[in-house]
């Protein structure tokens, strides 16, 4: 079928008000939830043919953290979709105000390779528990987790009502072409750009979820060794490849070395000496991307780590010391297993370091100084982040998720999904048995005086 055709097909099932329901939003949710937790085995199999990942990652980062998503909304639904009660000024007594929930209608949901499964199916959820219709285009890097997915949504849902589309930027290209009436996209800056130009030319309104340079602060008073293994966990994790991952480590260089042994022993202990060897470290997704990921790495710079496999596609978990800005690595988000290590002297050259860049997705601070977490996390524009930890932000669906500036604009995550793909009306209900005269014409000054009264 043709992209046009399938959004034709999706705007008459929506129009035909089967999604509106708080039944059929349910039945929908329970069943995704169902059908996730039958394939999860296949699920998992899938993504570790595009990553590389072990069954526990797979579950840990993607399959659990659709579940979450998909457990709390239907938690929450029956309260979601009520309309919200709200006060009413003395100007308009003897009428009720209230704002009513409704979808938005057929909505685009590009999702990329990185996390395939789940940042394809957590927006999903979202416009499910909204009452939307939606049409999934999930990266063609990571076809077999594309083609699980198809699977599942072709299995469940009808195709009017929600559709997989798979392919490459033929297929994103005509995408963008036809007049969505939501666009959630989850991806780098230079397309993410490309989908803001194409969504305004229709006046479509769009969510883009980004990335950047998510820096990393080890202040001394940090309990450093829970630090090289929190962030071990949160830069390793899918080899890097995480827009939130910690991209640079910023620490104070009177507990560098002792830090660096930590993160060395820390690595070891996670992913043992040999992590080329290890069958549960994971690859990096494609050929360009390895190429690009291991240019980064400056031999000079190697504290631990370095080394590759090219037929595998797989880079060590590698340590750069005394980098500069002026590095290769420090010169793009690297979203990969790479790490630089940059030291300062006193924080104000930290805070050139980090100001230096656009506003980060993420951001992370590791300090048990109550005054500098504070003046850390009030002095930078970020999406959100952890202190004393890394990543875990995201697995907690009350907090919203997204970026600012270059790193993204709009969240979701829990009921900031439910809001996403929604547009709330507001109304008010006017009673009849009483109707003042004054806000009427002809005035007076007694009537002056009382809408003076009734607007203060």
């Amino acid at each position: 079928m043709e992209i046009s055709e399938i959004l034709k097909s999706s705007k008459d099932y929506f129009n035909s008000k089967h999604t509106l329901p708080y039944s059929f939003r349910l039945s929908a949710l329970k069943k995704l939830k169902s059908e996730i937790l039958l394939k999860q085995v296949e699920i998992a199999d899938a993504i570790k043919l595009d990553l590389g990942k072990s069954f526990e990652e797979s579950y840990m980062s993607e399959i659990g953290m659709v579940i979450s998503e998909i457990n709390f909304a239907i938690k929450h639904l029956k309260k979601w979709i009520k309309p919200k009660k709200v006060k009413t000024p003395l100007a308009h007594s003897f009428s009720k105000s209230f704002i009513m929930a409704e979808p938005l209608g057929v909505v685009l949901i590009m999702s990329p390779w990185n996390y395939p499964f789940m940042l394809c199916l957590d927006p999903l959820v979202g416009a499910i528990a909204s009452g939307n219709c939606a049409v999934l285009k999930p990266s063609n890097y990571s076809f077999n987790t594309s083609k699980i997915i198809r699977e599942i949504i072709s299995k469940i849902f009808p195709p009017s009502y929600i559709t997989v589309v798979e392919g490459g930027r033929e297929q994103n290209k005509e995408l963008l072409d036809q007049k969505f009436d939501y666009i959630f996209f989850t991806g780098g800056i230079a397309v993410g750009t490309e989908v803001a130009k194409r969504a305004s030319n229709n006046l479509i309104p769009y969510t883009l979820e980004l990335g950047g340079k998510s820096p990393c602060i080890v202040e001394e008073s940090a309990n450093l060794k829970i630090a090289a293994t929190r962030i071990t966990f949160g830069k390793f994790l899918n080899c890097g490849q995480t827009c939130v991952a910690p991209d640079y480590i910023l620490i104070d260089e009177k507990v560098k070395d002792k830090f660096l042994e930590y993160f060395k022993e820390a690595i070891i202990k996670m992913y043992t000496s040999s992590p080329l060897d290890n069958q549960n470290y994971g690859k990096i997704i494609n050929q360009k991307h390895f190429d690009r990921i291991s240019g980064l790495i400056d031999k000079n710079n190697v504290y631990y780590g370095g080394k590759t496999k090219e037929e595998l596609l797989k880079i060590e978990p590698t340590i750069l010391d005394n980098v500069t800005l002026n590095d290769a690595a420090m010169k793009e988000e690297i979203f990969g297993p790479i790490m630089p290590i940059i030291s300062y002297k006193n924080f104000d050259e930290a805070e050139k370091i980090i100001r230096s860049f656009s506003s980060p997705l993420a951001f992370y601070v590791f300090s048990n100084n109550k005054k500098f977490i504070k003046y850390s996390l009030n002095s930078f524009h970020f999406g959100g982040g952890c202190i004393n930890d890394t990543i875990i932000h995201l697995a907690n669906p009350r907090l919203s998720f997204g970026g600012v500036g270059a790193s993204g604009m709009g969240k979701y995550h829990g009921y900031k999904s439910f809001e996403t793909f929604s547009n709330f009306k507001s109304i008010v209900k006017k009673y009849n048995f009483l109707d003042l005269p004054i806000r009427y014409a002809p005035y007076t000054k007694t009537k002056r005086k009382l809408i003076k009264f009734f607007m203060k």
